[in-house]
């Protein structure tokens, strides 16, 4: 019986096929103990999601601040398109109502009221678009448009007021919220027919101008009552204040009266300012008021008194 003989590693690598012998030369990774290709440590996941946020959040913002200056760019471009209708309808309606030059036979045809009134109604479409930039918005009706103007005093909004015009045959107001003491009418019957833009500006202009004079009285009563000697007196249109306030001058208490008149009905600053005292108070007393006044005349009233008290017994 032969001997078995032993084989050799080069005899078994000789039997294996080419494809396998590798294998014994050198095994693979897994088996030596080393980590596959591949195969990433725990905190290099951890900062590969952290990178992948960043990114995407980058990505993001970026995008973000792109649509808002392309938005940006298309408003300025409509804006620039609705200033340049208006300039164009205002030219046209000016060489209707002007006469022909050059004698009858160069005057231009007059346009029909079918015309005039589709120019009307186009200028009120681009207007709305335009005014809600302003505080003024709209919206057409079946008989013309209706206007809603927002009144706001230090960002803040406070009151809406409602302006419903027709356009036929002729622009004229239908009903209103606009208070009786605003001048609507002496306003309308200057503006409404040639110049409605003017005519909605400037009754923006009074309106905002009577709630922040409204509003700034308001603030005074509520902040300063125990400064506030009795009532304050007012209008219903806000533009004459009278009040009477405490002072101390030389830590001696004394009272003066302050009148507030605001000649300019679309302003919010006074434009007369008097401050009194009683014939018997003495020379500094003068003094404070004459810089009380001053400084109401520049710096709103609500805003102006904590200034007020704060030079108190000033020499």
């Amino acid at each position: 019986m032969e001997e078995e003989k032993e084989s050799s590693p080069d005899d078994l690598q000789e039997a294996l096929p080419e494809e396998h012998q590798e294998l014994l030369v050198q095994p693979p990774q897994c088996l030596r103990g080393e980590e596959a290709p591949g195969r990433a440590a725990p905190g290099l996941f951890a900062h590969l999601e952290m990178l992948e946020k960043q990114a995407h959040e980058a990505a993001m913002k970026e995008e973000a601040a792109e649509q808002q200056e392309k938005k940006l760019s298309r408003l300025k471009s409509r804006v620039q398109e609705l200033r340049l209708q208006r300039d164009q309808l205002r030219e046209k309606v000016e060489q209707q109502e002007q006469p022909g030059k050059g004698g009858a036979a160069s005057a231009p045809a007059q346009p029909s009221a079918r015309a005039v009134l589709e120019w009307k109604i186009k200028s009120l479409k681009s207007m709305l678009q335009l005014f809600y930039l302003t505080g003024i918005s709209g919206k057409l009706t079946k008989q013309g448009v209706c206007f809603c103007i927002s009144t706001a005093y230090e960002g803040t909004y406070l009151d809406f007021y409602y302006l419903d015009l027709l356009t036929k045959p002729a622009v004229r107001i239908h009903r209103h919220s606009i208070p009786t003491f605003i001048p609507l009418e002496q306003i309308s019957k200057k503006f409404l027919q040639t110049d409605i833009r003017r005519f909605l500006a400037l009754l923006s202009d009074h309106l905002n101008a009577y709630v922040g004079r409204r509003h700034q009285a308001e603030q005074l009563q509520e902040h300063f009552s125990d400064q506030i000697v009795g009532t304050m007196q007012r209008n219903s249109l806000c533009n004459l204040l009278v009040f009477n306030y405490k002072v101390l001058i030389d830590k001696q208490p004394f009272q003066l009266s302050a009148r507030l008149l605001y000649g300019d009905l679309c302003s919010r600053l006074p434009t007369q300012v008097t401050i009194s005292s009683t014939e018997d108070s003495p020379t500094s007393l003068a003094e404070t008021a004459a810089a009380h006044s001053d400084l109401l005349r520049r710096v709103a009233l609500h805003k102006a008194f904590p200034s007020l008290l704060s030079t108190q017994g000033a020499p």
